[in-house]
């Protein structure tokens, strides 16, 4: 008799048997891969023994592909086949494209997502990345000399819906199986915690390539809780080496032509930013480029490179300050600040998150690598291979998400830095009688006006029984799941007619807008509240106008001429402050026909019940 194998969900039937999985850190400059071995969580180096892969892909002739170093050669000499940063496109649209007129590439507007135009043809974002993921899966396939059972993924905390899912596109086109996308910042927090043993509140402040990610976490007994998370996603190190080009460009009066020349220009500006991070002020580092066939030299200071780019480390500060607020913490409270990224080597910004917190930040892990070893870890056990059960990953999306009801009004249904993954429900009916049939317009953001807001998706209920106006009750359900994607369910109760959307919105949102909703929110919080007001009294109005109408409609013979005229008049006074933009005139005028109508809605109800009584004796009750 064979014997049945059972073990735990997720866990190898054989508990000798390991499944091979890795975390991959897919950066803006750098990308990674790792993986515990041995207990241990450990990057995993190429045959040269670099851990560190370059996102750079250069598209050479007859279909070759040059990827990682190799490529990183050629980003002055080829510089529109050699596609780098290319995480910065993920999910936008050609608009969304911050510095195109610095950029060396030619943008194609596919519908979508942008496209780049290389010697291969079109290629998008998804299918650069794929190759950069695929080079990362060969690594870690040859390390081991097996296949891997599936790959933890990290993202910016700000990654909106569309580029996660980019990054799972991309991530499936390489070949690997996404046991879980999770923000960079709370896989930097689950290396630091584990290694460090720490409890209390961090602030994990992530600079990188392309991206800045602020989270504010409450680390407790193996419980990694993302209690706030804020960011700049068109904010990273790229932008410091912009500003020190454009600085040194007018320093020196140089003539910039031509793709070529502005690549050279942004890579040697980057060269000369990772030798002054060894310096202090006073000492200068000369900035050498060849443009246009002659060599020019500039030196730079480390205090002209601070003063170039405060205005970029300041808008850090202004997310970090936004996130403390959303925790309702002070900078006193957090016990420690972790820095992550390879960005945050600079000094000045050490510095000046060092003024900003009162304390040193916390550096004792490589901040290249700490995000992909805590990648790593989580895919450890999500693959099965370690059931000791003493971390628990608590995630939150980035901004609220909702749905439009009558007048244009968001309705909120999982308000912002919710706990992931999560359901949350809400009822709603119907507002005209007989209706069979509902749209479901969702949207993401903090305002109170849908035009104010992103829309994600739209769908339709259709085919429950006709009722009157307030009769139906439809459940609207949104589910978030570990990713953070979102779907939506809407199901009527009484017939149990259903609809349900996955909600993958077209690629094209700028990141930068996630930042400019929440920015808009706060400083228009007042306006939005009579802004709702308003449109909250007119459409109670236009409910009451209809049912008075549809009332007189009915029985409007029980009314003698001057209750008529009375009551025609209330109507037409109501109808007029409508138009105006005063809730209390409306909220008044509407109250004045609700109270002119009570005696005519008592006779209509005594109509009904001699109707409902008629030819009726009382041994029928």
């Amino acid at each position: 008799m064979s014997l049945l194998q059972i073990s735990e969900p997720g866990a190898s039937p054989d508990p000798h048997q390991r499944r091979i999985a890795v975390g991959i850190d897919l950066g803006t400059t750098h990308s990674l891969v790792a993986s515990v071995r041995n207990g241990v969580a450990e990057c995993l180096p190429d045959e040269q023994g670099r851990v560190l892969l370059p996102s750079v892909v250069q598209y050479l002739a007859e279909g070759r592909r040059a990827i990682g170093y190799e490529a990183q050669q050629s980003q002055a000499s080829d510089a529109a086949n050699t596609i780098a940063s290319v995480k910065r496109f993920m999910g936008r649209g050609l608009a969304d494209i911050a510095h195109r007129e610095q950029l060396p590439y030619t943008f194609v507007d596919k519908t979508g997502m942008v496209a780049l135009q290389t010697r291969h043809g079109e290629k998008s974002p998804v299918e650069v990345s794929a190759d950069i993921l695929a080079t990362l899966r060969y690594r870690a396939e040859d390390t081991f000399d097996d296949d891997l059972y599936g790959a933890v993924i990290t993202v910016p905390a700000y990654f909106d819906d569309a580029q996660r899912q980019a990054t799972k596109d991309a991530a499936q086109l390489a070949g690997l199986h996404v046991l879980r996308l999770i923000n960079e910042p709370t896989a930097a927090a689950i290396a630091y915690g584990l290694d460090n043993a720490s409890e209390g509140v961090y602030a994990v402040y992530d600079l990188g390539g392309g991206t800045f990610d602020i989270s504010i976490l409450r680390l407790t007994q193996g419980v990694f809780e993302v209690i706030a998370t804020g960011g700049d996603s068109a904010l990273g190190g790229d932008d410091y080496d912009r500003a020190l080009a454009s600085w040194a460009q007018a320093q020196g009066g140089w003539q910039v032509d031509g793709p070529q020349d502005k690549a050279a220009l942004v890579v040697a500006a980057r060269r000369c930013k990772e030798a002054l991070s060894d310096k202090r002020d006073g000492e200068a580092v000369e900035l050498a480029v060849e443009l246009g066939g002659q060599l020019r030299v500039l030196p730079v200071r480390a205090e002209d490179f601070k003063a170039v780019t405060a205005e970029l480390t300041q808008r850090t500060l202004t997310a970090v300050r936004r996130a403390l607020r959303d925790a309702k913490l002070s900078p006193e409270a957090v016990q420690g600040v972790v820095m992550v990224g390879g960005s945050t080597r600079m000094p000045a910004v050490r510095e000046a998150v060092h003024a900003y917190f009162g304390q040193e930040p916390l550096v004792n892990l490589d901040p290249d690598e700490v995000v992909a070893l805590g990648a790593s870890i989580q895919a450890n056990q999500l693959a099965g291979n370690d059931n000791s059960g003493d971390l628990l990953l608590l995630d939150v999306i980035p901004l609220s998400l909702g749905v439009e009801t009558m007048g244009g009004l968001v309705e909120r249904i999982v308000p912002r830095n919710q706990t992931i993954p999560t359901a949350m429900a809400q009822d709603f009916t119907t507002y005209q009688d007989g209706q069979t049939a509902m749209s479901i317009h969702v949207v993401q953001g903090e305002r109170d006006m849908v035009s104010d807001c992103r829309s994600l998706a739209r769908f339709v209920l259709r085919g429950f029984p006709p009722m009157a106006a307030g009769a139906a009750r439809i459940r609207v359900t949104f589910t978030v799941d570990a990713d953070g994607l979102l779907s939506v369910a809407a199901r009527e109760q009484g017939s149990g007619v259903e609809a349900k959307v996955d909600v993958k919105p077209s690629y094209g949102l700028d990141d930068g807008e996630i930042a400019r909703m929440l920015r808009e929110s706060f400083s228009t919080a007042e306006q939005d509240i009579q802004t709702r007001a308003l449109v909250e009294a007119r459409v109670d109005a236009d409910r009451l106008l209809m049912a008075t109408r549809s009332a007189l409609a009915a029985d409007g013979d029980l009314l003698d001429a001057g209750e008529q005229a009375r009551i025609d008049g209330l109507l037409t006074r109501l109808q007029q402050v409508m138009q105006g933009a005063d809730a209390g005139d409306i909220e008044a005028a509407s109250k004045d026909l609700a109270h002119g109508t009570e005696q005519f809605a008592a006779e209509r109800m005594n109509r009904g019940i001699q109707r409902a009584l008629a030819g009726r004796d009382v041994n029928s009750f």
